[in-house]
């Protein structure tokens, strides 16, 4: 008889750590829209345990349904009095369960999981040409024609769902990139390398390109380094390890050439992967040095610049603004603050804060497209708390994150705008 799969020892010490408790619930958005205890962190936790024990097979589709619809987001970590690493938890019982091949998931599900995290988003090929796919179907004007005509809702209307999500694409129909190279301006202070990002590049490369002006204008010599590609984070979150040890080995390699004094990047979810590199590559001997050296250089935008002299700003943005703590950047890396003190350091920016601000919106990598329905219930109170403060823009620091509110205020007919806290400050930096 062939052994059911078991969780290793660091897991079962894990699942020992958890007392309990219960407070992790009102904090677990699955658990506040379902209202389950299957579906809670603790609800979780106990069916980890049941399957490390072996009383439930990694086949059983309940179990998976109910780890399936896991954020990731780690808001459970943060109100853990045991310090229970819950999203390392689940990252490895994500990976027992794996594949779904066999299981009852849908179509789509399917196509999400193997043609664009498996092929498209680990080929830099691939990835421009859907790029270029889609700022051609959205700068041409068809994109216009589909949803005027309603042609795609009626051969599909799941797919005419998801595409609504389509966010509005930086730039023109050709990819906005970054140089490889751009020296500080005035005396250099830094020389940092910029991860560029798969999603980010092809969509927000005006994000991208933000960021580096604002690098260079606090004396950084930036360098984009050839080579890298995706970081690996939804594969992680969505158990293929194995994929993401692969694609962490090549950016490792690429960015030890770049010689900088730290990686910078702008996207909540990538930066929580990179940091933690080092325990995805902790059993490879060969790697394992490397990726805890690359991982304890690389610094979110946000974190960089909060922790240097900043060079003020002086153009004056008179909006009202309210921020969205991306979960991979307050829970995964306790990052809250920094972001923050950036936004009050521009002139004439009136920031408020949001109720539940570092609830999860519901993006969640694919969650938003595999577990559709109910990320979309946990939008809506999102958006709900975002209207309530009347702010003209809402910031928040993970192309996931932007995604995901634009689709929400679309919805509502709302016209505010969303940005990244870097696009506010390099807007700044450019009224003088």
């Amino acid at each position: 008889m062939e052994s059911k799969p078991r969780l290793n020892f660091v897991d079962r010490r894990l699942i020992r750590q958890c007392i309990h408790c219960g407070l992790c619930l009102p904090t677990c958005p699955t658990y506040q829209v379902l209202g389950s205890e299957l579906d809670s962190p603790r609800g979780r936790i106990y069916q980890m345990k049941a399957l490390a024990d072996g009383r439930i097979s990694p086949d059983d589709e309940n179990l998976r349904r109910h780890i399936d619809l896991c954020l990731d987001c780690r808001a459970c970590e943060t109100a853990c009095p045991s310090g229970v690493n819950y999203g390392q938890l689940l990252e490895h019982t994500r990976e027992l369960i794996r594949p779904g091949r066999n299981s009852k998931n849908s179509k789509t599900e399917t196509v999400a999981r193997e043609l664009v995290l498996n092929r498209t988003f680990t080929s830099g090929p691939l990835l421009d040409a859907a790029g270029l796919a889609l700022r051609t179907y959205q700068k041409t004007g068809l994109q216009r024609v589909i949803r005027q005509t309603g042609l795609l809702k009626r051969v599909s209307p799941r797919l005419g769902e998801l595409e609504q999500m389509l966010p509005e694409m930086q730039g023109g129909v050709g990819r906005s990139s970054v140089p490889r190279f751009v020296r500080a301006r005035g005396k250099r202070r830094y020389r940092v390398a910029f991860l560029s990002g798969c999603v980010a590049a092809q969509i927000f490369g005006g994000t991208n390109q933000a960021t580096v002006r604002v690098l260079v204008a606090n004396g950084c010599d930036v360098i984009t380094p050839d080579g890298q590609g995706c970081c690996g984070a939804l594969h992680v979150h969505t158990g293929d390890r194995k994929t993401a040890r692969d694609l962490a080995r090549r950016n490792i390699a690429v960015f030890e050439e770049a010689g900088a004094d730290y990686s910078i990047v702008n996207a909540a979810g990538c930066g929580s992967t990179l940091k933690e590199y080092g325990l995805l590559l902790a059993d490879e001997p060969e790697w394992a040095e490397r990726a805890g050296e690359f991982s304890g250089r690389v610094r979110d935008v946000t974190e960089f610049l909060a922790s240097i002299d900043l060079v003020p700003p002086t153009g004056e943005l008179h909006k009202r603004v309210t921020y969205q703590d991306a979960c991979h950047l307050a829970h995964g890396q306790r990052i809250r603050e920094q972001p923050r003190q950036l936004l009050r350091q521009i002139p004439g920016l009136e920031l408020v804060e949001m109720a539940g601000s570092d609830t999860c919106c519901g993006s969640a990598g694919i969650y938003n497209v595999v577990n559709h329905d109910v990320s979309m219930q946990i939008l809506e109170r999102k958006i709900e708390s975002v209207l309530a403060t009347k702010a003209d823009i809402l910031a928040a620091a993970n192309p996931g994150c932007i995604i995901q509110l634009m689709h929400g205020l679309r919805k509502r007919g709302v016209a505010m705008e969303v940005a990244h806290p870097i696009d506010l400050l390099d807007r700044a930096y450019h009224l003088t």
